[in-house]
């Protein structure tokens, strides 16, 4: 692939939407072609699979099905857009990706780590992330810092222990996949994290 491949990961409320608003304007003020993605959605059927995943009607939902429906609408996602994207020689940077599916399904809900590696490997094939930045933040202090849990997302009004087992879920992928994780902390204010976030990219060789 000609392009490069940057994934945010992290919690509830640890401030991705501020920095990839902030690496947003950053790469564009660079002259970068970027992609900007998140997950689940995307593009129209990806989208249409969120609306199911976060509608809090569905509190039925098991986490097996839960974990499908993400690895549907990644392989859409990575079908559609990812992979065009990176061919013709794109960033691409992406709102959650498999180390998601791995901390709230793999480990929060449960269903290890052997099943999530086969379903991301389905959905994904050859396209992994060339760098993930993991906004480190424990629960606790991110939600108290978005003002508590969205009432309209289904996931978000898990319960705290849940949202603990997801942050130590980040945790252990970044122990696992160290190549390619970099934690940074996000106790800090946003332009800090965002300084370290752009001396990561560069260091990378995400920009030439």
């Amino acid at each position: 692939m000609k392009g490069k491949f940057i994934t945010f990961e992290g919690g509830e409320g640890v401030g991705k939407t501020t920095q990839l608003a902030m690496i947003k304007e950053y790469l564009k003020a660079q002259g970068a072609d970027a992609v900007f993605l998140r997950e689940p959605g995307g593009n129209a059927i990806s989208e249409k699979i969120r609306s199911v995943i976060l509608d809090t009607e569905n509190s039925a939902m098991t986490g097996m099905c839960e974990a499908l429906l993400y690895s549907a609408a990644r392989a859409q996602l990575v079908e559609a857009v990812i992979r065009p994207a990176l061919c013709e020689g794109k960033i691409v940077v992406c709102d959650r990706f498999t180390d998601s599916t791995f901390a709230y399904q793999g480990v929060a809900r449960g269903l290890g780590a052997d099943k999530i590696a086969l379903l991301n490997s389905l959905a994904c094939g050859d396209i992994v992330p060339d760098l993930t930045v993991f906004l480190d933040l424990p629960p606790k202090l991110a939600f108290a810092r978005k003002g508590g849990a969205d009432k309209d997302d289904r996931l978000e009004q898990e319960g705290i222990e849940f949202h603990n087992r997801v942050y130590e879920g980040y945790k252990q992928a970044a122990k696992l996949y160290s190549d390619r994780i970099v934690s940074v902390d996000c106790s800090r204010d946003a332009q800090s994290v965002h300084d370290e976030i752009v001396r990561i990219i560069i260091q990378r060789g995400i920009l030439r």
